[in-house]
């Protein structure tokens, strides 16, 4: 890679390219959700992950995303701000041969605002410090979740999940080391 970022790897834990290290560009902020979380979370998602449309608002190193789509995804949209991430998540996606996967290089908040297609699960982990699990949930209300979506929320420990917005469920909840992380379900409202 033709840049003075260094790279680091991470490791898909399950489905077809289940043990596969992939690249990622190491960014200041970037924090890859670790085995464990990962591990736990699509153990939570099992009975919902076969065909999904999943959404991932950050992708970084491409861990959730591509967690699901070696999961069997139907389809996957994987969002980031930073070109280095977004062409290493181009490369690893045509490595491993995952037509289903789109990479799109943008503003999660600024993207939300097009017409929405619904998904059956989106991934929320967005830098700590921008505080945006909340506004973010809010956005989603408006077209981009299917009926009884899984939406997985992950934040700093030291700050408790967002208000959820109304007819949401909080399903699960838990801390691994710096990070809290869930897992809320929303109904369409009826």
């Amino acid at each position: 890679m033709k840049s003075d970022q260094t790279t680091r790897q991470v490791r898909i834990i399950g489905g077809v390219h289940r043990g596969r290290r992939l690249p990622f560009v190491d960014l200041p902020g970037l924090r890859p959700t670790g085995d464990r979380i990962r591990e736990t979370l699509f153990n939570w998602l099992q009975p919902v992950i076969d065909g999904a449309r999943c959404l991932d608002l950050f992708a970084g190193s491409g861990a959730l995303g591509m967690e699901a789509a070696s999961r069997g995804a139907r389809k996957v949209v994987m969002l980031d701000s930073a070109a280095a991430v977004i062409r290493q998540l181009e490369e690893n996606r045509r490595l491993l041969r995952l037509d289903q996967v789109s990479i799109v290089r943008a503003d999660a908040l600024q993207w939300l605002e097009q017409d929405p297609t619904p998904f059956d699960v989106v991934f929320l982990d967005p830098p700590f410090a921008g505080n945006l699990l909340g506004p973010l949930c809010r956005r989603l209300c408006q077209g981009w979740l299917a009926d009884g979506a899984r939406i997985y929320l992950e934040d700093a420990v030291m700050r408790a999940m967002p208000v959820l917005p109304g007819g949401w469920e909080l399903l699960k909840e838990m801390t691994a080391g710096q990070v809290r992380y869930g897992l809320a379900y929303a109904p369409l409202p009826g």
